[in-house]
């Protein structure tokens, strides 16, 4: 059973920080690129940050110059620091990564369960 444990979600003011962090777990023989979604109410969910097994990495334009997405030496966490919040990046946010399983050729991507985001006075 593959899990993507995501946490360090909350409820925060404008301009402040938050870290997310997202564990990857179980029959997993490689983690490719690892991603941060999020989906505000009544919006589709969006890409915000990827990172590559090589540390390349691609931002959404919102957030660009404030989140951060890195990964752990075991390249099996990834983490997004979300800096300068605004109540626009209020949403559930994610944790995506392209795995390839025990038994399996197939590269796939899959989900964590997400973690909410609340940016508000």
């Amino acid at each position: 059973q593959v899990q993507l444990a995501e946490s360090g979600g909350g409820l925060v003011q404008p301009g402040r920080s938050l870290t997310l962090s997202c564990v990857a777990s179980g029959n997993i023989i490689y983690i490719y690129t690892m991603r941060w979604y999020r989906q505000a109410p009544g919006k589709q969910r969006e890409l915000v940050a990827s990172i590559s097994r090589g540390g390349i990495t691609v931002y959404a334009d919102s957030v660009k110059g404030r989140f951060t997405i890195s990964r752990d030496s075991d390249n099996n966490t990834v983490f997004l620091q979300l800096n300068n919040l605004k109540p626009g990046d209020t949403a559930v946010y994610y944790c995506n990564a392209d795995l390839r399983l025990e038994n399996l050729e197939i590269v796939r991507d899959y989900w964590g369960q997400g973690t909410q985001v609340t940016v508000s006075t």
